[in-house]
């Protein structure tokens, strides 16, 4: 199994006066090469429960088995290393840099892994075509569209070519027809063999025919895996 999560509790701040129980005892098993939606609202922990799946943190207690490997045994910068290996993440604000170009921002993920120059440029132009996105390479990711700068986004998670795919919120700030072409290119990598988890509560994504499964997130618990 690609993803495993036994009794997974995440606490924010534990033993503050500020602290948050985002989720309590999630049991969860996510083959590959499948495409799951995590739905909840605003505030259900389904967020958190993607963090924990893309390695940002390890639980606070339980385990979580990603790719292999135990979250609760790895030391932060082999952690950190997994993650780059493993996930590809498409965030709701895109978190590309304005004044960098479309081709520098879908490079980036490869600068700490000392990948040269060359090959980076050779591995977002194939991106790039592919995306649809060659004939802005050179523009400021300030100077193109909301459509485009998911593009963007898309192409800096699949730079390393990692297993799994990642998206939180990432149809928020698109229309209907961005939205659709979206969740087509994320049937196109579950084709290729990747495993996509997407995080929201978009009734477009919760609806398509794409999905393998839904997993309803509520109050930081799992209530519904079809």
């Amino acid at each position: 199994m690609l993803i495993e999560l036994d009794l997974v509790t995440k606490i924010y701040n534990q033993g503050h006066a500020n602290e948050v129980r985002a989720l309590t005892d999630v049991t969860l098993a996510i083959e590959e090469n499948t495409m799951v939606c995590l739905r909840g609202a605003s505030g259900s922990g389904k967020s958190t429960l993607l963090s924990i799946i893309g390695c940002v943190f390890p639980p606070t207690s339980g385990r979580a088995a990603i790719a292999g490997k135990q979250l609760s045994r790895l030391p932060d910068r082999f952690m950190t290393i997994h993650r780059r290996q493993n996930i590809g993440f498409i965030f709701q604000q895109f978190n590309v840099l304005p004044e960098l170009t479309v081709l520098d921002n879908i490079g980036l993920p490869l600068l700490p892994l000392g990948v040269a120059p060359a090959i980076r440029k050779k591995r977002a132009t194939m991106l790039m075509e592919r995306l649809g996105i060659a004939h802005r390479a050179d523009f400021p990711a300030r100077q193109i569209s909301g459509g485009e700068l998911q593009r963007v986004a898309i192409a800096r998670a699949l730079i390393n070519n990692q297993p799994i795919i990642l998206a939180d919120e990432p149809t928020a700030h698109l229309d209907t027809r961005l939205s659709l072409e979206f969740m087509q290119i994320m049937d196109d990598l579950k084709t290729e063999g990747k495993t996509v988890i997407i995080a929201s509560h978009d009734q477009l994504i919760t609806e398509s025919p794409s999905l393998d499964r839904i997993i309803d997130v509520k109050d930081g618990r799992i209530h519904h895996v079809p």
